[in-house]
């Protein structure tokens, strides 16, 4: 075994060293234990008085970056649009050359047929285009073609061609 010497002078030292250690943790629970002033109901609206005016301008922040984010996407879905607008358009026109020459096409076709073989031709095909078709022939060659149809079909096709002649026929079927 071996013996340690201490001499008093460091004993003294050591010892007023740990009570200092000790006393240190008691300050800083006395300071922690005392309590905060009571809040009133003044306190609190001052507080909310206070913070109001900044909360509002970050809210109005907020719903500007917002109502920013919603113009661009409207801008964006406005540009896309315009821009099938312009396909379609440009689409209808080439659609409406193409059946305005047919139509003048198949017009020339049944000029040069005679009633009785156009007359069952224009039976079979939807009433409004054989109608369409009868208008543009010559009056003669109409007659012709209504005397070879069906009565009843006939009659269909002349009330059609009685309509679109009506000028107080409106264009919308509503």
């Amino acid at each position: 075994m071996f013996t340690i010497t201490i001499s008093a002078s460091t004993v003294r030292k050591l010892l007023v060293a740990g009570v200092v250690l000790a006393a240190v943790p008691q300050v800083n629970a006395q300071q922690q234990a005392e309590p905060l002033a009571p809040t009133t109901a003044d306190d609190i609206q001052r507080f909310c008085t206070n913070i109001a005016d900044p909360a509002r301008d970050q809210r109005y922040l907020l719903q500007k970056q917002e109502l920013e984010k919603l113009q661009s996407d409207v801008d964006t879905r406005i540009a896309t649009l315009e821009t099938r607008k312009a396909e379609y358009e440009d689409w209808l026109k080439r659609r409406n050359d193409f059946l305005k020459n047919a139509e003048l096409g198949l017009v020339d076709i049944f000029k040069t047929m005679k009633a009785d073989a156009a007359a069952p031709q224009l039976a079979e095909m939807k009433i409004e285009i054989a109608a369409a078709i009868i208008m543009k022939l010559p009056a003669r060659q109409s007659g012709l073609i209504l005397a070879e149809m069906d009565p009843k079909k006939a009659g269909m096709i002349s009330t059609i061609i009685a309509s679109a002649s009506n000028p107080n026929t409106s264009k919308d079927r509503t």
